[in-house]
């Protein structure tokens, strides 16, 4: 199992204070890792980073061969990494089939015109979109709701909506940020369950959570940051065991 992604002395500034102070990590193929941390850590700034969202004021990001620190933020997907958000985005106005037919708008070719005139090319990725909307709607256990308003739906069924979307696009790295964020614990043992399948399917999960019964109990390695910087970057068990950690969470119980 090699190195998918490499975030090597990352830096971000913001008006001369360091969010990211020459952070370094892996995440190996087919690995689940968490990036855990207390509020204001860094945490969503290093998935920011990653994403290109923000452009890293130094230090260099990897994916396989891939020099992903020049490129633009539209080029992330297409090489391989999607990704989810705090705070669910979805287009209340669109159906649940619709919603994550959006993921799939980097894997199309018929531009604008082909739209408009209904060509051929246009008609066979339209079919395509849906058929793989549907699949990935299917992997999250929600393929029959697909027809429904996005706005109907349960919270817990919203963020599976969301996860379909970023599947859709069969990334090799899926950033899944705060997951479990406002899920009651029936969901969140799903959304477990679902994490593990996504590594099933030989991709490789990295994940952001404030559950941290979550996050060391479904992560083969945990890295924790504190003001930016890594403290520690070792299994569930360690990280545990790990003092700096206890104290980064004020003696916050991580067992």
């Amino acid at each position: 199992m090699g190195v998918l992604l490499n975030v090597n002395n990352l830096v971000m500034e913001f008006g001369g204070i360091k969010a990211v102070d020459n952070l370094c990590f892996t995440v190996q193929e087919g690995e689940i890792k968490a990036i855990i941390g207390p509020n204001g850590a860094g945490k969503t700034t290093v998935f920011n980073a990653i994403t290109k969202a923000y452009q890293p004021t130094s230090g260099e990001i990897w994916l396989g061969d891939v020099n992903l620190t020049p490129l633009p933020q539209y080029k992330i997907i297409e090489h391989g990494i999607s990704r989810t958000f705090q705070n669910i985005r979805l287009l209340d106005s669109l159906s649940v089939l619709e919603n994550v037919i959006v993921g799939y708008d980097s894997k199309l070719n018929s531009g604008f015109f082909s739209s408009l005139l209904r060509t051929p090319l246009q008609k066979r990725e339209e079919a395509e979109a849906k058929e793989k909307a549907m699949e990935a709607l299917k992997f999250m256990g929600i393929d029959n709701k697909a027809n429904l308003s996005v706005s109907s739906l349960a919270y817990g069924d919203r963020r599976k909506v969301e996860i379909a979307r970023a599947l859709i696009s069969k990334p090799r790295l899926i950033l899944l940020d705060e997951p479990a964020a406002g899920m009651n614990p029936l969901e969140t043992q799903e959304l477990m369950e679902i994490i593990r399948k996504i590594r099933t399917e030989s991709r490789s999960v990295l994940l952001i959570e404030h559950d941290l019964r979550l996050a060391l109990g479904i992560s083969e390695k945990v890295v924790v940051i504190n003001f930016g910087k890594k403290i520690a970057d070792d299994t569930p068990y360690e990280i545990r065991q790990n003092p700096e950690v206890i104290e980064a969470y004020l003696g916050k119980e991580v067992s």
